[in-house]
């Protein structure tokens, strides 16, 4: 027994890190979307709202110096006359009330001479202006201080007088700015906690979004837990659309994990029964040498060897094409094989003088699998055609849609109709004096299985049998 010194130490995990958790990378991009949408959305719906306030006080003061500019007249001496008493808004008579006005003298050259006139709201002040070259009947808009420093707009316009042209008057009203300010920095609060608040619950919303989004993902370890346990052979269980196709492959694999399991249990088990008889008859052989000669003995134990090799080879075979039937992308062209095949076949029946004919295989026919694979069968087959065949055997290959269709055929007796089905079972034997395992045939049809072809036993037009193999067609 080992210690739990001894035992080896678990791989160190990586740290964690939040961008390997797909919850808080929804999450974060999610919040970070939401804020910048937030954040773009007020300041926007701020700048819509000042635009809109602004101009609205600005079309106010327009009207006002529409009204002043109706109540202007001059006297005798062309001097700007205006009376308080036609001026509706009581405003332009209290001390500093915010709405003000103001006559100012521009001369041809450009020099002004300030509070000609003014409102008594101005009190002992003035309005003072950037000096501007205006058009007559033009509006110019200004931005500055007024009485006691506060932030006022002011609007101006240039007016000529009738009877003395070349003397023009600026007329200027102007109006406190910081209620309008004001209203402006209260919706901007108000907006700001609206929108906090509507962040805080998209905020709520996108965690209970990814939290039933990511729900199946749970769902989905909880059944892995079943299927490692051993609980479940399968993920089992309602799934979205979405996730259903993983869910499909996945038990794809899991069952053909299962299928390759159970073939391996069948194969071990067929090949430790078929290894039981050879090894008992070796045993019993070993027992009884004394008695026996050793030439007989020999023979046996060549027999039983040659047996059991049969069996492991055909055994292996399975083995192998299991593990590359689904590999994608195998190869063989057919026309090597075959002459490789034929020319081996002639020269091991040289004695008995057998005629290997094959029709013009064409270049491009190709095997969907492996070549050891199409050597095993397509060997299997000529070896059979050959020790039954009394003067030829004949090999033709096509192909037929996406199947390579492969014909041997041979000139001896044939197999009988009723007996076909035995030849091809696993040591099926017609004839219990010809050598062999009964396991050639077998190996073919089971080979061909594997790979999703078939084979058919046929009578050939030479008389003997033809054996028809189909199999997967390369591109």
């Amino acid at each position: 027994m080992t210690s739990p010194e001894d035992k080896p130490a678990e791989p160190a995990r990586p740290p964690r890190h939040w961008a390997h958790s797909l919850r808080l990378r929804l999450l974060a991009a999610t919040l970070v979307a939401l804020a910048l949408a937030l954040l773009l959305s007020g300041w926007i719906l701020s700048g819509l709202f000042k635009e809109h306030v602004m101009r609205q006080f600005e079309v106010t003061l327009t009207q006002q110096l529409d009204q002043l500019t109706a109540q202007l007249d001059f006297d005798v001496q062309g001097q700007p006359l205006i009376d308080p008493a036609t001026l509706s808004d009581p405003r332009w008579q209290k001390p500093y009330s915010g709405l003000y006005w103001q006559i100012d003298k521009v001369s041809p050259n450009q020099q002004t001479r300030a509070g000609v006139l003014r409102s008594r709201s101005l009190w002992d002040t003035q309005l003072t202006l950037t000096a501007d070259a205006l058009d007559d009947g033009a509006l110019h808009v200004h931005h500055g201080n007024g009485p006691q420093g506060a932030s006022v707009m002011m609007i101006e316009r240039t007016v000529r007088s009738a009877d003395s042209p070349d003397a023009r008057w600026r007329l200027v009203v102007a109006s406190d700015s910081q209620p309008t300010l004001a209203a402006i920095a209260s919706f901007n609060q108000t907006l700001a906690l609206a929108l906090g608040a509507l962040a805080l619950l998209l905020a709520l919303a996108a965690l209970a979004q990814v939290a039933i989004g990511l729900a199946p993902l749970r769902k989905m370890q909880t059944a892995l837990q079943a299927v490692r346990e051993g609980r479940r052979s399968r993920l089992q269980g309602a799934f979205p659309l979405e996730m259903q196709p993983l869910i499909d492959d996945f038990n794809g694999v899991l069952d053909r994990n299962a299928e390759v399991v159970a073939r391996a249990r069948t194969q071990a088990g067929n090949l430790a029964h078929a290894l039981k008889t050879p090894l008992a008859v070796l045993g019993q052989a070993a027992e009884q040498s004394q008695a026996r000669p050793a030439p007989e003995l020999a023979a046996l134990v060549s027999e039983q060897v040659e047996t059991a090799r049969r069996h492991i080879d055909w055994h292996l075979a399975r083995a192998r094409v299991a593990a590359s039937t689904r590999l994608p992308g195998l190869r063989t062209p057919v026309a090597p094989v075959i002459a490789g095949l034929l020319r081996v076949m002639q020269r091991v029946n040289a004695a008995r003088e057998l005629s290997f004919t094959t029709h013009d295989t064409h270049a491009d026919l190709a095997f969907a699998g492996e070549a050891q694979d199409l050597q095993e069968m397509l060997g299997n087959l000529l070896e059979n055609a050959a020790q039954w065949a009394r003067a030829a055997v004949q090999v033709h290959v096509e192909r037929v849609a996406d199947r390579l269709v492969i014909q041997v055929e041979d000139d001896g007796p044939g197999i009988a109709l009723a007996q076909r089905e035995t030849a091809l079972s696993r040591g099926g034997r017609l004839d219990e004096r010809a050598p062999g395992s009964g396991l050639g045939l077998a190996i073919v049809a089971d080979l061909a299985q594997l790979y999703g072809g078939s084979i058919a036993l046929e009578t050939s037009a030479l008389g003997g049998l033809r054996v028809c193999l189909k199999l997967p067609a390369a591109a």
